[in-house]
């Protein structure tokens, strides 16, 4: 069996969930078990929601917020109760790794979540350090934590570079 890699994708550009869906589309022809755990989204983001519903492919998608905005747009109260329900997201995520509950995780906007401070990159690499060599995770967000590169075989970034033109 093929050693798993763990993947960033991460930068300013659009395309990072959309690299990441691919590369499970891929692993799910394979044969493999796929896990997708999203953070940040809000409940309005559905347009995933097709996969679960592909024949013969073992795909998993699982959101733990409740809000029907993305979290950034929520009042103090509301983002406090949506805090939660984002742990328990993460616990999953690391039930999921400790248990090898899938061959192919991706962990979708987990980065936002360092970056806006709802965990720390050390309970991500905590997370990290637990995989199983046979599992590949690839994680999303815009920034990289640098404590994480231990953990890390490939970083992508994705950027947008606006391009004047001459009329």
């Amino acid at each position: 069996m093929t050693k798993g890699i763990t993947e960033i994708y991460c930068g300013n550009g659009r395309g990072k969930t959309t690299l990441a869906i691919g590369q499970s589309l891929r692993a799910s022809v394979q044969g493999k078990r796929v896990i997708i755990i999203q953070f940040l989204k809000g409940r309005e983001r559905r347009e995933l929601d097709f996969l679960e519903e592909l024949e013969g492919h073992d795909i998993k998608i699982f959101r733990f917020e409740k809000m029907e905005n993305c979290y950034q747009e929520l009042n103090d109260h509301e983002k406090e109760e949506e805090r939660q329900n984002i742990l328990n997201g993460v616990n999953f995520a690391r039930k999921v790794v400790s248990t090898n509950e899938c061959d192919f995780l991706v962990l979708d906007e987990v980065l936002g979540l360092v970056e806006i401070g709802i965990i720390d990159a050390e309970a991500l690499g905590e997370i990290l350090k637990m995989k199983d060599e046979r599992m590949q995770v690839v994680l999303t967000g815009t920034a990289f934590p640098e404590q994480l590169r231990p953990y890390i075989d490939s970083i992508t970034e994705l950027t947008t570079t606006n391009i004047a033109r001459e009329e």
